[in-house]
């Protein structure tokens, strides 16, 4: 551990510099260039950023595991932000700040170009596999979509919009003369002036859509073959313009008129709240005064809400930005947490004053506020423990699933790894190595279900996963993208 003396001391060539491996999701990694122009040095990774990254991975596998049993950290219903409202924001801030990093390294605009669409476009591909219907690991042992009914949005769909459009935003916008150079706090915002003025474009069009886009009654039919309504047509009255409720607001409305309602996301989050069941906020049979969206599909992955999504994205590009530009640990802090709380602080101030509600399925302004300072917390917490303070190794499987983020997302976070576990029962599908675990050796030990699901996810997902990263980074092997 540094002495108090060395704690925000000028960090030394290799740990400031920005030319150095970070992999998200999507992977921004590269090959290491030289530290030197003599001789060849290993460049540095800063080791917070993949803990960070980790930790997120760590929590989306934590609230899809466990968050049917524990409501507080599923989704929310709909206005409001739990845990799992914190992943999807942390991931497109972490893609954010890796851009700068990653893209410092490739002098040729050209090249920098094509290696963003390709990731983009790999990230697409998996993301439309995975989610998009032909997965259906790890509870049904089948595989296939019909095409009338692919979901084209998803979570990897959104990253990959996000991290194109802010990629390409910092390859044009970004002057190479500066890269150089420490920058000063109000410096920087000039020196990236375009990409902000862009960001504000993004927020003025996603709220003339959202509240000036008029939204006409309409109409959808059950395809969810366990309700009884199933095959049944229903009409939503809504003729209205400028509406943050479930049936009537216009992100909703872009994605039925763009996407087809077939393509939407089937179990949205709303079917959990009071006006759709009894059990809320716990999944539950639908009230019998139930009105007819709660059975509609709605995108929290949306058309609309991945615009303002992109904000998110931009966020994270400026806290890279600082990485890149400030040499000191103290100037970094200072100016990584005053952002971080005065975002924090102006978007519960939206919230509770109901002048914009946190709602994670529009993706609104509040939301982007409260997530993006949550994540420059959080992260300038891990900065401050692991990279200033040296406590790496308290973190590290945290670390190794943020190196190999994807692949830990794939086999654990989308359940596929399960799912090949479930191939194999005996006898009876519901008799197989998952379940008995779940059984025998948690929730019968804990004598609560929910308690023992919650340890299942922890040790037997989260810790395993991380070990396994641990192995394999040991062995060099990463999913790249």
């Amino acid at each position: 551990m540094a002495s108090g003396r060395d704690l925000f001391r000028r960090p030394c060539a290799d740990e400031e510099d920005p030319a150095i491996r970070h992999r998200a999701i999507p992977d921004d990694a590269a090959p290491p260039t030289s530290g030197e122009k003599t001789r060849p040095a290993r460049s540095k990774r800063v080791a917070s950023l993949d803990i960070f990254r980790g930790l997120t991975v760590a929590l989306m596998i934590l609230v899809d595991g466990a968050g049917g049993e524990w409501p507080v950290i599923g989704h929310a219903p709909w206005n409001g932000c739990n845990l799992a409202d914190f992943v999807m924001p942390f991931f497109l801030f972490i893609v954010g700040m890796a851009i700068p990093l990653s893209l410092k390294r490739i002098p040729s605009r050209g090249r920098a170009l094509r290696r963003v669409m390709v990731r983009a476009l790999k990230l697409l591909f998996w993301g439309i596999i995975l989610q998009g219907g032909y997965s259906h690991a790890p509870d049904k042992l089948t595989y296939g979509v019909d095409m009338k009914q692919l979901r084209w949005c998803g979570i990897l769909q959104r990253i990959a919009l996000a991290y194109m459009v802010v990629a390409v935003l910092e390859i044009l916008t970004k002057d190479t003369k500066f890269e150089d150079q420490s920058t000063a706090s109000c410096s920087l915002f000039k020196l990236y002036c375009w990409q902000w003025l862009f960001g504000a474009c993004v927020l003025a069009i996603y709220f003339a859509v959202i509240y000036g886009t008029y939204v006409p009654d309409w109409e959808f039919t059950v395809h969810d073959s366990d309700s009884q309504d199933y095959g049944k047509g229903f009409k939503v009255i809504c003729g209205t313009r400028g509406s943050l409720d479930p049936p009537c607001n216009a992100v909703g409305y872009v994605d039925r008129q763009v996407l087809g309602i077939n393509h939407m996301y089937r179990r949205p989050a709303w079917k959990r709240s009071k006006a759709c069941t009894y059990g809320s906020p716990h999944a539950g049979p639908l009230r019998d005064d139930a009105p007819p969206w709660c059975q509609s599909p709605f995108e929290p992955e949306g058309i609309v809400s991945s615009i303002s999504a992109i904000l998110s994205t931009i966020i994270g590009v400026h806290f890279g930005h600082v990485l890149v530009h400030m040499k000191s640990h103290l100037n970094r802090l200072k100016q990584w947490i005053s952002i971080g709380i005065s975002l924090l602080v102006f978007g519960i101030i939206l919230h509770f004053t109901h002048a914009i509600p946190l709602n994670k399925q529009l993706y609104s302004f509040s939301y982007v506020c409260v997530t993006a300072g949550a994540a420059a917390i959080v992260f300038c917490i891990f900065y401050f423990l692991v990279d200033i303070l040296g406590l790496r190794n308290l973190f590290r499987p945290l670390e190794w699933i943020g190196m190999n983020a994807m692949l830990v997302f794939v086999m654990a976070a989308e359940g596929i790894f399960e799912g090949f576990l479930n191939g194999w029962y005996y006898e009876s599908t519901n008799n197989t190595l998952v379940y008995w675990i779940q059984k025998h050796i948690f929730i019968k030990v804990w004598h609560s279900r929910r308690v023992g699901i919650l340890l299942y996810v922890v040790f037997a997902q989260i810790l395993f996963w991380g070990l396994v990263a641990g192995v394999l980074h040991r062995l060099g092997i990463y999913w790249k993208l």
